[in-house]
């Protein structure tokens, strides 16, 4: 999971703040941070309960493996708590984010934020790095820029997938109508989640308050940088949400109405010829290819496509064309990686890499 290039000293490695520490998303943080060449696990933050003891102690491990060795022995401090690293990565809840992320922001601190809260702010980034590098200059016009602060977000971790799968779409043939029907993990719901009577033999019809970001955010992430703006892209997207009984991975079927006629092999040579700023930067958690497209008939499928590219890459498969719109296709995203905690460390190596983020 975590990058296998060899580690520089501590020291000469970017220290790094993990705000909600012990949840799911900030265990995920943790364990992707662990032998990271770039950043370096320096401070954990979570609620007044966890607040002075030791990270091992404070955390119940739901993650495969053993608490990193560098995370063990961190004193947990509390979300408000005046903090030593330039670089603060944020699995908050909103409604404490809502507070608690602007606040460290206007303490000089680049925040790199997982939750709901700010993606749709007008001045705050919602990133993919591969996608919509370039909307980090919305971090000039923030007011915590003052401080040398700011906040970036990460979207959604269906339009994660979704909005990756389209990116080359959009770019080599417009789009003019998206459907997307969506099969999300149990992990989603965050720990412990869906309840065992509910998740078992079941499929529950409904997430609150995602249909709407799955309508939104695209549409924010494709849209161009313009006079320091986003002009959101201009397609309507309707959503289906359902959670099913599967631990990770987000399936999606996807059904897309083009701007311009295409064949599927121009559709397909889009989808595997698509990169970005990571993988000309060479970012660590970067995979070679983003997006990759099977031919299996019956793949993606999670249990054997979600930790492709160490849980990065989106994974592409049953491409065809579509008699009501152009091309319908299903893609697999990694949920807690790629959909939340490796874009969110993926996103602060783009921060470091754009020399936006120092050492200190």
């Amino acid at each position: 999971m975590a990058p296998q290039s060899k580690s520089p000293a501590p020291e000469q490695r970017i220290p790094v703040a993990v705000l909600g520490a012990t949840g799911a998303v900030g265990q995920r943080m943790i364990q992707l941070l662990e032998g990271h060449p770039l950043l370096r696990l320096a401070e954990v933050a979570a609620s007044e309960r966890s607040a002075g003891k030791r990270y091992a102690d404070a955390t119940r491990w739901i993650l495969p493996g053993d608490i990193p060795a560098e995370a063990r022995d961190l004193m947990v401090t509390g979300v408000e708590h005046e903090l030593s690293s330039p670089l603060v990565l944020s699995a908050l809840d909103a409604a404490v984010a809502d507070t608690v992320e602007p606040l460290q922001a206007g303490r000089g601190k680049l925040v790199v934020s997982n939750t709901k809260s700010f993606r749709m702010r007008e001045d705050v980034p919602l990133l993919i790095p591969e996608v919509n590098a370039d909307h980090l200059a919305l971090l000039d016009g923030q007011k915590w820029s003052v401080a040398g602060g700011g906040i970036v977000t990460n979207p959604n971790c269906v339009v994660v997938g979704l909005a990756m799968a389209l990116a080359p779409l959009h770019r080599h043939f417009g789009l003019e109508a998206v459907t997307v029907t969506t099969m999300q993990a149990l992990s989603g719901a965050g720990y412990p989640g869906v309840p065992s009577l509910d998740a078992q033999g079941n499929v529950i019809p409904f997430i609150e308050g995602e249909e709407e970001k799955i309508e939104k955010e695209p549409k924010k992430i494709l849209g161009s940088l313009v006079d320091g703006r986003v002009v959101n892209a201009h397609f309507p997207i309707s959503v289906s949400v359902n959670r099913v009984a599967v631990r990770d991975g987000h399936t999606e079927s996807v059904f897309v109405k083009l701007g311009r006629r295409a064949s599927l092999e121009e559709i397909r040579a889009a989808l595997e010829g698509f990169t970005g700023e990571p993988q000309r930067l060479g970012l660590a958690s970067a995979p070679p290819r983003p997006i990759v497209v099977r031919d299996e008939r019956d793949r993606p499928q999670p249990i054997r496509d979600v930790d492709a590219g160490a849980g990065m890459t989106v994974s592409v498969g049953r491409l065809r064309k579509d008699p009501v719109y152009d091309v319908r296709f299903t893609l697999l995203v990694h949920n807690t990686v790629r959909g939340a905690a490796g874009a969110a460390i993926l996103n602060a190596e783009l921060l470091a890499a754009t020399g936006r983020l120092g050492r200190s």
